[in-house]
């Protein structure tokens, strides 16, 4: 039965290793932020990118690795370029808008670009599965690291009232998240609020500074 699958496949569908796994990868994102991991099976994996579920297994050794090896792939695509490397020098200058304003932009943009993604860490999160407890791990953490240290150094010149820098942290991702996710889920058409990202991220850049002022 496999060897019958695997043989009506197009000519034209013959890809290297790689381009086969990047194919399935996105194929798979796709689905699965549509209908989540339980939702979602190996076979209508396979259907969508045009091969045989015998071939899904080739390259991964089930569907939890299949779905685990999303983050690597949102890596290797640039999903996740740093955007601490992009307010380094901001950092340096201490341009406390200039950090706020680049990192709210960067993520805005990200969630702009790859809704899929934002979906699919949602399902991950409501299914309690690992990849939003890997995902948080690798990035999230970092994000609260990175700006929570920012936010302590700035206390300490006595330019940012005193308060809980991981307070500040939600509060400022929190802006952007729950923007992000009106655009996507509930208000698609930006009936209630129609805004580029740049005037998005200036003004939740702006409210964070004047609330935290020293």
């Amino acid at each position: 039965m496999i060897k019958e699958l695997e043989t009506t496949e197009s000519p034209n569908s013959r890809m290297t290793g790689d381009e086969r796994r990047s194919q399935i990868l996105q194929v798979a994102i796709n689905l699965f932020s549509q209908r989540g991991f339980s939702g979602t099976t190996t076979k209508e994996i396979a259907r969508a990118a045009g091969v045989s579920e015998a071939i899904i297994f080739r390259h991964f050794a089930n569907k939890d690795e299949l779905y685990s090896a999303l983050l690597d792939h949102k890596a290797c695509n640039r999903t996740f370029e740093s955007p601490f490397e992009k307010v380094n020098e901001k950092i340096k200058a201490k341009d406390d808008y200039g950090v706020f304003y680049t990192m709210a932009l960067n993520a805005l943009e990200h969630h702009s670009e790859d809704g899929e993604f934002l979906r699919l860490m949602l399902h991950s999160a409501l299914e309690n599965h690992d990849l939003a407890r890997m995902f948080f791990e690798s990035f999230i953490t970092d994000v609260y690291n990175f700006l929570g240290g920012y936010i302590r150094q700035r206390q300490a010149d006595g330019e940012f009232r005193t308060i809980e820098p991981n307070i500040v942290v939600r509060a400022f991702v929190g802006m952007f998240v729950h923007h992000s996710l009106n655009n996507l889920l509930w208000d698609k058409e930006q009936k209630l609020l129609k805004i580029s990202n740049e005037e998005a991220a200036k003004n939740f850049a702006e409210i964070l500074l004047r609330g935290i002022a020293a």
